[in-house]
């Protein structure tokens, strides 16, 4: 049994009104005697909340920042009314707008009833137990039961990335000699054959057929397609690191995106990784339509782990599932103690048999604060900035002494800077 506040209410000036008229103990507690007597009656005669049948529908899916919308289907199937508040129970960081209603629901009927969710992260967000309270007629008392409707809403990356496909695609069309531009220089598949014109690389000139015309001739090419691209997620503790309002790992799963979808439109094979001390996601053999499906679907629940990460087990994971020459972009930190204690010791196994290209998110605060004067404090932090900045620098050519492209750009300018780099590599043939 449960009371409501009218039966406090109606307790409280029962027994003020007992007090002034008599003044006696004896009939305060008859008040509250007939008050609960009230309530049980009361309770006798509310419909039961066991009695309901409850079950779910709606979306399954939603982007962040966008809104899903869940429907909870409860029929009576008592033989009294149910009248009274519901609440459909989420976690907070599904962003139900209204969890709670009155319903009134005589027996056998049913009533349909939406919630919004407007979710503030990614991941899985499952429903949490349905909770009705059935009054009685005189609203003095009632039942209360719970049902557990179990449903997930799956939070997908919003892929603010998206916006730049359409000028990299553009790019691709005109390297992939599907405009009427054509790459000069060394390619890697034979196209065409045209007349040496400046800047062209001398490595193209087809000396046969410049003897045979008498003028120099260049070989055009178009990039090989169906090359193997891997996409490597460092989900350890500095994909943790807040850049804005975000981690990190959030601007890393943008930039996996937009590089997979681009690849996978190059006819490249895009396989996914996602790796700290164990593998978090693991996506192969991604056909060239399901691509965005399926690495949306893996990255939207991956969230960073508060570990240290293994770079020599992350190098062999990389070596098993990449066995021919491809393309391996590691989206990670550079952290100084982390990069050259951790991955430049084993970065030359990589770079013996794969392009690799390490992406990492920088953070632009750094800028501001390097350039702060106004007092000491000011002065203090722009120099722990600029050593920070200075660090990463020395770091990014650490790397790039041992083959590897480095691209260290803020969280929104990290996705179409790794998408140029990409097409840089495919246009001079270095896949």
């Amino acid at each position: 049994m449960v009371l409501t506040g009218r039966a406090a209410a109606l307790a409280a000036i029962g027994a003020v009104v007992v007090a002034a008229a008599a003044p006696s103990w004896a009939g305060v507690l008859g008040v509250t005697a007939v008050v609960l007597a009230l309530a049980l009656v009361d309770v006798a005669l509310a419909g039961s909340p066991r009695a309901l049948r409850l079950s779910r529908d709606g979306d399954r899916t939603a982007r962040l920042g966008t809104t899903a919308t869940v429907r909870l289907s409860v029929r009576n199937d008592g033989r009294r009314r149910v009248r009274g508040p519901l609440r459909d129970a989420w976690p907070p960081s599904a962003g139900a707008v209204a969890d709670r209603v009155t319903v009134d629901l005589p027996a056998g009927e049913r009533r349909l009833i939406e919630t919004q969710l407007r979710p503030t992260r990614r991941g899985d967000r499952p429903a949490d137990r349905v909770t009705v309270r059935s009054l009685g007629p005189l609203g003095l008392a009632g039942r209360q039961g719970s049902h557990a409707v179990p449903w997930t809403v799956r939070v997908l990356p919003p892929f603010q990335a998206r916006r730049h496909l359409p000028s990299r695609l553009a790019r691709l069309r005109e390297i992939d000699g599907r405009s009427a531009v054509r790459v000069r220089g060394q390619g890697t598949e034979f196209d065409s054959l045209r007349e040496y014109v400046r800047g062209d690389d001398v490595r193209s000139i087809d000396w046969r057929a410049t003897a045979r015309h008498g003028g120099v001739v260049v070989r055009t090419w178009r990039p090989e397609r169906d090359r193997h691209v891997l996409v490597v997620l460092d989900t350890g503790r500095m994909s943790a690191g807040r850049v804005g309002d975000e981690p990190r790992l959030d601007a890393a799963i943008d930039t996996a995106l937009l590089l997979g979808a681009l690849a996978a439109r190059a006819g490249d094979r895009v396989d996914l990784l996602a790796f700290d001390r164990q593998v978090r996601a693991d996506v192969a053999r991604l056909d060239a339509t399901d691509v965005l499906r399926r690495m949306v679907g893996a990255l939207a629940v991956l969230e960073p782990e508060l570990l240290e990460t293994d770079y020599r087990r992350l190098t062999a994971e990389i070596l098993t599932r990449a066995r021919q020459h491809a393309l391996v972009v590691i989206v990670t930190g550079l952290d100084s103690s982390a990069v050259e204690l951790g991955l430049l010791p084993v970065i030359e196994r990589l770079t013996r048999r794969h392009t690799v290209l390490v992406a990492s998110v920088a953070d632009p605060r750094l800028a501001e604060l390097a350039t702060a004067r106004g007092d000491s404090d000011a002065v203090y932090a722009a120099a722990a900035a600029e050593h920070d900045r200075l660090a990463r620098t020395q770091v990014a050519e650490l790397l790039s002494r041992r083959g590897v492209h480095v691209v260290d750009q803020p969280p929104a300018d990290l996705p179409p800077a790794v998408a140029d780099a990409y097409l840089e590599l495919k246009a001079s043939g270095r896949l």
